[in-house]
């Protein structure tokens, strides 16, 4: 039997970590190291780190876009295969819309492949547990973005919503 998982805001010591987790995460792509240290510090706020009996289990990283206060933005969601199918990743994105520095944030943006059926579920999920919709639209394009080296990111954009009401 398992222990609980604790969520919380990641710290330095992550970082190698989270770097593991992502890589072990098709088709997440993975970021450099040094990258996973900065979200695990800079981006604390607005990411979340899922641990169980000293291993991390999920991690979440986000931002708010300087351009877009109201908005955070979901770069990736990773979910070790032992911790999958328990909705560790719905209740990882509610812990981050919980915390304090996200009380305006009025919408979720995040881009995601069209075949990645995971994603889309998670976040469909989201928009019904917000009672808002979900728009989709091409943000990166595979030919003029990617040069045909990745498939298109679509912008999945939720929202408005109030996390006074979460």
């Amino acid at each position: 039997m398992h222990t609980e998982t604790v969520l919380r805001k990641p710290e330095k010591t992550d970082g190698m970590r989270v770097h593991a987790l992502v890589q072990q995460c098709p088709p997440l792509d993975p970021n450099s190291s040094y990258c996973n240290l900065l979200q695990c510090t800079h981006f604390s706020d607005t990411c979340v780190a899922a641990e169980r009996d000293n291993e991390l289990v999920g991690f979440i990283s986000g931002y708010r876009p300087p351009s877009k206060s109201n908005t955070l933005f979901i770069w990736q969601v990773a979910v070790s295969e032992s911790a999958r199918g328990c909705g560790l990743a719905s209740k990882m994105l509610q812990e981050i819309l919980a915390r304090e520095n996200c009380r305006d944030v009025q919408f979720i943006e995040t881009t995601i492949t069209a075949d990645n059926a995971g994603s889309w579920a998670l976040f469909t999920k989201l928009s019904k547990h917000l009672d808002t919709q979900l728009e989709r639209s091409t943000y990166f394009d595979k030919h003029e973005h990617f040069h045909n080296r990745h498939d298109s990111e679509l912008l999945a954009r939720i929202g408005p919503f109030n996390t006074a009401t979460l």
